[in-house]
């Protein structure tokens, strides 16, 4: 089984990358920094020899490089399991974040996913079947401070993930859209989480393999996950 994972070398990525390793799938990773790809590559191939693991190194806010990642998932055949994770947040509001930190996040959290799956979906086509899992975010679901532009492009990414979902039922390919309250990731530094405040990057990857091994004729059609605790104030 071919399973695609972007921003594939921390957080959430390498947490649903491990997730799949376990079952011996051949993973299919993609993030910026190549030493770190392939470091975590080398990580997986000692832990599980028995699954196979290709990277690619690629900054995926530049359409070129999306388009040359996709083509290189394509040399391995027809993906059976694309989870479109990469992205970035940068704080600020409408009306005062820095210029060009709206377009950076659509870049990357929005048109990523939208490029690779337009490059992907007509194999998916032709074989009937496939599972897209797109990580969106609670921020998705409703607008919060200091986020403005992250919400929005998060907003863009669920709006991406129901039209694709009705344009790809009728191909027997299910469509997922995740939304993960906070995740204990690099992004939260050195915030102290002793207390368990908030999830492992793991509680999410667990969900993903679990909801990618439904009956062909049933899909999980969202995922919201939040900390035990609710959202952080």
């Amino acid at each position: 089984m071919n399973v695609i994972v972007t921003g594939a070398s921390k957080g959430i990525g390498r947490a649903i990358a491990l997730a799949f390793a376990v079952e011996g799938c051949r993973l299919i990773l993609c993030a910026r920094n190549l030493d770190k790809l392939e470091g975590f590559a080398d990580e997986i191939k000692q832990q599980f020899p028995q699954t196979s693991v290709e990277t690619f190194a690629a900054d995926l806010s530049e359409k070129s490089q999306v388009t040359n990642f996709g083509n290189f998932c394509l040399g391995f055949g027809s993906p059976d399991i694309v989870v479109n994770n990469a992205g970035i947040y940068l704080p600020g509001s409408c009306i005062n974040e820095e210029e060009g930190f709206m377009e950076r996040m659509m870049a990357l959290n929005f048109y990523s996913a939208y490029h690779l799956t337009r490059s992907l979906v007509p194999y998916m086509i032709k074989a009937s079947k496939g599972h897209i899992f797109n990580i969106c975010s609670v921020a998705s679901l409703k607008a919060y401070p200091g986020g403005a532009g992250y919400s929005i492009s998060k907003f863009a990414l669920d709006g991406l993930s129901q039209n694709l979902r009705h344009e790809l039922m009728p191909h027997g390919i299910k469509v997922t859209a995740v939304f993960p309250g906070a995740v204990f990731t690099d992004s939260w530094g050195d915030f102290d989480n002793s207390q368990l405040r908030i999830m492992e990057a793991a509680d999410i990857a667990k969900m993903i393999l679990a909801a990618s091994k439904l009956s062909a004729q049933a899909v999980v059609e969202e995922i919201i996950i939040r900390p035990q605790l609710g959202d952080l104030p």
